[in-house]
C-alpha cells in the first residue's frame, strides 16, 4: 500500500515508517521538525527511515491547508496515519493555543485531504488522556469521556469528534487509537523515563509527583506500532447493531472505531522509578511532589476490542522494556 504518516520523524511515526517499509509498503511521510523538543534527536530518527526504500520525505506543517491538499493529491495516498500533533499534558497548561492549531485545525486538514482524494481508511491518535476525570477502572472505549482534564485531553476528545462526522458525512473509514503512556528507545525527552534517566546518570534529582503513588499503563513502543499496523489493515465498518436510542460511543452507524492501546497492566510510578535505578546501576534522589493540574493518579486500559477484533494485546513488561531504552540510551549518547 502507499501510506502516509504524519509525524514521521516523531517517536511513534519514526518506528511505524520502519515497520511499514519493511514489509514491502511506500510510505509518504510528513513533518515539520519544530523544536518542540531536541530537533537532533528528531533528525536522527528520521535519517534511520530515509536509508530505506520506498520513502518520501516532506516537510510540511499541518497547519499548512494549501501544503497538505497538494500532498494528497501529489501522491493519492491509499491509507492514512495521522500522529503529528501537539504532545504534553503539562505543555498544553501554557500554551493552549499550540494545541488549537496543530491538533484542531491541523487535523481538521488532514481529514480534508482524506475526504478529496479517495483515502481507504484514517487511522489517527487519540490519547488515554481523554478519559480524564473519570475514575472507574480499567478505562472502556465505551464509557462517556465528557470530563477532560487539559486542553491536550480536549484536543484529542474533539479529534474522535470531528473524525466521526467525516465517517457520518463522507463514509470516511476512520479509527481512533487511545495511546497509554508510550515508551521505549528513540523516545520523546520530555517524557518521564528520558528526564529520569538523563537526571540520575548526572547525579541529579527527579521530580515525583504524585509522590510517585499514581499507575500508568505504560505501554512499550513495538507493542504500539504493531497495534496501528493490525489496526490499519482491518477498515472499519458501520456496526449494524448501533442505535441512537442507547448509542456506544466507540461505534457508530457509520464507518468509525474506537481503541485502546494499552498494556492492560498498569505500574505504579515508583517501581517504574526502580526498575529503571536498577537497569541504571544508580539510585534517584527524589523530589516527592503532589499530582500536577491536568494530570491524572492512573491509568488502566481495557483493551477486550483490540484483542476480539484485531487479535493483539501488548505484552512487553517495563522490566524488559525500560532496559531496551536504557541499552538504547547509553548507546546512543555515548554513556
Amino acid at each position: 500500500m502507499k501510506v502516509l504518516v504524519t509525524g514521521s520523524a516523531g517517536f511513534i511515526g519514526s518506528a511505524l515508517a520502519l515497520r511499514l517499509l519493511a514489509r514491502g509498503d511506500e510510505v509518504i511521510g510528513v513533518d515539520n521538525l519544530n523544536d518542540y523538543y531536541d530537533v537532533t534527536l528528531k533528525q536522527a530518527r528520521l535519517e534511520r527511515v530515509k536509508a530505506q526504500p520506498g520513502f518520501t520525505d516532506l516537510r510540511l506543517d499541518l497547519e499548512d491547508r494549501a501544503g497538505i491538499a497538494r500532498a494528497f493529491a501529489e501522491h493519492r495516498p491509499q491509507r492514512v496515519v495521522n500522529l503529528a500533533a501537539q504532545a504534553g499534558v503539562r505543555y498544553s497548561i501554557e500554551n493552549p493555543l499550540a494545541y488549537i492549531d496543530t491538533n484542531l485545525v491541523g487535523f481538521g486538514h488532514i481529514l480534508e485531504g482524506c475526504r478529496h482524494n479517495e483515502v481507504e481508511h484514517l487511522v489517527y491518535a487519540s490519547s488515554s488522556s481523554v478519559y480524564g476525570a473519570n475514575t472507574s477502572m480499567p478505562f472502556s472505549v465505551h464509557d462517556n469521556v465528557d470530563h477532560p482534564l487539559s486542553l491536550y485531553a480536549a484536543s484529542k476528545k474533539a479529534n474522535e469528534l470531528m473524525a466521526h462526522t467525516y465517517s457520518h458525512l463522507y463514509q470516511l473509514p476512520t479509527t481512533g487509537l487511545r495511546f497509554f503512556t508510550v515508551y521505549g528507545p528513540w523516545g520523546r525527552p520530555d517524557m518521564a523515563l528520558f528526564l529520569f534517566t538523563r537526571a540520575i546518570l548526572a547525579g541529579e534529582p527527579i521530580d515525583v509527583f504524585n509522590y510517585g503513588r499514581h499507575r500508568r499503563d505504560f505501554t512499550y513502543v513495538d507493542d504500539i506500532v504493531e497495534g496501528v499496523i493490525r489496526v490499519l489493515d482491518r477498515v472499519p465498518e458501520p456496526n449494524p447493531n448501533w442505535t441512537g436510542a442507547e448509542p456506544d460511543s466507540a461505534t457508530s452507524n457509520a464507518p468509525y472505531r474506537l481503541y485502546n492501546i494499552g498494556n492492560n497492566q498498569p505500574v505504579e510510578l515508583m517501581h517504574y522509578i526502580e526498575t529503571l535505578e536498577r537497569c541504571l546501576g544508580k539510585t534517584a534522589e527524589k523530589n516527592l511532589l503532589p499530582l500536577q493540574p491536568g494530570d491524572v493518579p492512573d491509568t488502566y486500559a481495557d483493551v477486550t476490542d483490540l484483542v476480539e477484533q484485531v487479535d493483539y494485546q501488548p505484552s512487553t513488561t517495563v522490566e524488559d522494556g525500560i532496559a531496551r531504552f536504557v541499552d538504547w540510551y547509553r548507546d546512543y549518547y555515548g554513556v
